[in-house]
C-alpha cells in the first residue's frame, strides 16, 4: 500500500479518545461492554459484577469486575500460576486449569463475602448442567453472587477454554447465567449435553488420551512435549487424580499462601528488580566505553 499521511485535524483528535481508539486498535468490544456495565437505574448504584476471563500464552486471568464512573474495580481475582500451590504445575493453560482457576477465583469471593458456608456449590463433578440457586441459611432466603461472563474479544466457539473458567466458577458457588450449548459434548441436533464428556475436560482426560497416544505410537515426541511431566512423576493414568487433590485443596483453602514468596525476603525480590533496572553511568564509565570501542575498531 502507498503510503498514506495522517491528517491530525480538530476531526481526528475528537476520535481519538481512550474509547474510539480502543475500538479502532481491536481492543474492546464496546457495544458488549455497553450492555455488560449498564444497571437499571431502580439498583440505585448496586455494582453489576462481570467474571473476565483473559488467556496470555502461558497464564490464565479470572477477575471477579465492575465499572464506577472513575474506571474498574476489581473485587477478587485468580492466575492459573497459583494452581501449583494445590499440585498443578504443569499444562496451566489447558482446560482443565481454566476449571481449576474458575473455581478457585469462586471460593476466594465467597470466603471475601462471607458467602462460602451458604453456597458450596458442585462438591461431587460428574459434567451434569447445574445453576447456582438460592438458599435457606439461619433461616433466611439467600440469593447467590451474580455475575455476567466477560469473553472480551475472546472467540466463543463450542468447547472454548473460557467457558472451562466460567464452569469452575458456576460450580464454586457463583451465579453465571449461561446456558449448556457452548460446553465440550453438547449435540446440536438432538440439543443434549454429553456429560462424561464434559467431565473428561474438566479433569484434562483429553490430555491423558493424547499422552497415551503419544507414548504408544511415537516415545521421542512423548518425552520431548510432556518432558516437565515426566520428570514430576505424573503418567497419564494419574492424571485425573492430580486435578481431584486439587479440587479439594481449593475448597478447603483457597488463599493458600506462597510457599516460595515466604522463603524469600525483601532483600531477594529487591536484588530481582535491580538486574532489570539500567543505571546511569557516570562520565568516565561513559568516556571509558567510547575508548574501548575505538580500540576495538582499531584493532579489527
Amino acid at each position: 500500500m502507498p503510503f498514506q499521511k495522517k491528517v491530525k485535524s480538530n476531526a481526528y483528535f475528537s476520535r481519538y479518545q481512550t474509547k474510539y481508539r480502543r475500538r479502532q486498535q481491536g481492543k474492546t468490544d464496546y457495544y458488549a461492554r455497553k450492555r455488560l456495565i449498564t444497571q437499571a437505574k431502580n439498583k440505585y448504584n448496586a455494582p453489576k459484577y462481570r467474571l473476565v476471563v483473559r488467556f496470555t500464552n502461558r497464564d490464565i486471568i479470572c477477575q471477579i469486575v465492575s465499572a464506577t464512573l472513575l474506571g474498574d474495580v476489581v473485587l477478587a481475582s485468580a492466575y492459573s500460576h497459583e494452581l501449583k500451590r494445590y499440585g498443578i504445575k504443569h499444562g496451566l493453560s489447558n482446560w482443565g486449569a481454566a476449571y481449576s482457576t474458575g473455581l478457585l477465583l469462586a471460593r476466594r469471593t465467597l470466603v471475601k463475602l462471607g458467602l462460602d458456608e451458604s453456597f458450596e456449590g458442585v462438591t461431587e463433578i460428574d459434567g451434569e448442567y447445574k445453576v447456582t440457586e438460592e438458599c435457606e441459611h439461619d433461616g433466611e432466603t439467600r440469593r447467590p453472587f451474580k455475575a455476567h461472563l466477560d469473553v472480551g474479544l475472546h472467540r466463543t466457539s463450542t468447547g472454548a477454554r473460557i467457558f472451562g473458567a466460567m464452569k469452575g466458577a458456576s460450580d464454586g458457588g457463583l451465579y453465571i447465567p449461561h446456558s449448556e450449548s457452548r460446553f465440550p459434548g453438547f449435540d446440536i441436533e438432538t440439543k443434549e449435553l454429553d456429560a462424561e464428556l464434559l467431565r473428561k475436560y474438566i479433569f484434562s482426560g483429553h490430555v491423558a488420551e493424547y499422552m497415551e497416544t503419544l507414548a504408544d505410537d511415537d516415545e521421542e515426541r512423548y518425552k520431548s512435549q510432556f518432558g516437565q511431566y515426566i520428570e514430576s512423576g505424573i503418567e497419564a493414568d494419574g492424571l485425573e487424580e492430580v486435578y481431584e487433590n486439587a479440587h479439594e485443596k481449593i475448597r478447603a483453602d483457597p488463599n493458600m499462601a506462597d510457599p516460595d514468596c515466604d522463603k524469600k525476603g525483601k532483600e531477594h525480590w529487591k536484588a530481582e528488580s535491580e538486574k532489570f533496572r539500567l543505571k546511569k553511568k557516570t562520565r568516565e564509565q561513559r568516556r571509558e566505553a567510547v575508548m574501548a570501542k575505538i580500540a576495538e575498531a582499531k584493532a579489527a
